[in-house]
């Protein structure tokens, strides 16, 4: 698999619609909220190459995830989302159907699946791409030009809070932003709304605990393997600091990464019907992403051995429910439906209960 099909699994940060109220144990004061929204549009202002996860990531998510996707008629998120988009522009050929992603940002994806769609020979569509950054979407809009598939997309800047458009989507894509919002609840009313009866919401997102921080009973395993590791494997490159003890941190207290990813699937399941969900990973994700992936070599036998080792503990673990998985690809809908899910990992089974 090439390595950019992965790499939004945890990096795409945008920000849209950020609530200026707390939900949960989530405070935010409107002059936090202003702070924090006007650094994190400065960040991705300046961020043209979001891919950029360690190769590390790509063996595992090669060996171990890609096999998992296959069986159900996709390798990676974007192949994904195309499945949904294809069935429902063959199944109204006479019709031009409307798509939106919310949180688009740069739109590379977005740029990605419309060249596919063009390619197999579909028109029947247009692609909207939501973001409150203007300027990732100015590099959204040179990329379709550049691609030529510009005619089949538009572009608006506008904070979900205010968008309105009196329109139905068959298809919202929600591609690693869900784990951005505060107001959870309003954008899934908002989702809801605008969503035809026959279409789908689409995501790939985040639903480990608040701050992407391991919960006490992941936490254990983490600390024991991280005790077998030499200090090489232990600098943060997020953090530019070594950490010979493993330090649960919280992304979230600086911005908005993962302000509420607890709360994601379990609101989700009160909004919508899980038409398909498949979910996995929380162990191997610290040893596979950013912060520390990147001190593992795939060419390396004693770092392949080890990233094998713990995705099979990983694995074991969150089918016996002592884990919970924090990441999921799921399609949902607005009608009651039978889930089609990835063994037994259905969404109620993956919800981790506080």
């Amino acid at each position: 698999m090439h390595g950019n099909f992965f790499a939004r699994l945890r990096l795409k940060l945008r920000t849209l619609g950020l609530s200026r109220r707390g939900a949960g144990t989530v405070a935010v004061s409107d002059s936090q909220y202003q702070a924090r929204l006007q650094q994190e549009i400065e960040i991705y202002r300046q961020c043209e190459n979001v891919h950029d996860l360690p190769d590390i990531f790509h063996y595992w998510s090669n060996k171990y995830l890609v096999p998992k996707f296959k069986p159900f008629g996709f390798g990676n998120p974007q192949e994904f989302y195309c499945k949904y988009m294809t069935r429902v522009c063959r199944d109204s050929p006479d019709q031009e159907l409307l798509f939106v992603s919310v949180g688009a940002g740069n739109c590379d994806t977005e740029v990605d699946l419309t060249g596919r769609l063009l390619e197999a020979g579909i028109r029947n569509f247009r692609l909207e791409c939501l973001d409150i950054n203007q300027t990732m979407l100015d590099r959204g809009t040179a990329l379709a030009l550049e691609k030529g598939v510009n005619a089949n997309m538009t572009f608006l800047n506008a904070d979900v809070h205010a968008w309105s458009p009196g329109r139905k989507y068959h298809i919202v894509l929600a591609n690693q932003c869900l784990h951005h919002f505060v107001e959870l609840e309003e954008l899934f009313e908002k989702i809801r709304e605008v969503l035809h009866d026959d279409g789908y919401f689409v995501t790939d997102d985040m639903i480990g605990r608040n701050g992407h921080m391991r919960w006490p009973e992941a936490l254990k395993y983490v600390k024991a393997l991280w005790a077998e590791l030499p200090d090489r494997y232990k600098y943060n490159q997020q953090l530019q600091r070594l950490e010979k003890t493993f330090h649960n941190w919280d992304c979230s207290v600086e911005g908005f990464e993962g302000i509420r990813a607890q709360d994601i699937l379990p609101l989700l399941l009160e909004y919508f019907h899980f038409e398909f969900f498949i979910a996995f990973g929380n162990i191997t994700n610290v040893f596979v992403d950013r912060a520390f992936g990147h001190n593992f070599d795939p060419n390396n036998e004693f770092d392949r051995s080890f990233i094998d080792r713990v995705e099979e503990l990983d694995e074991r673990c969150i089918e016996g429910g002592i884990v919970k998985p924090t990441h999921m690809m799921a399609a949902m809908v607005k009608r009651p439906v039978t889930p089609t899910v990835y063994k037994h990992l259905t969404p109620e089974f993956c919800v981790r209960r506080r």
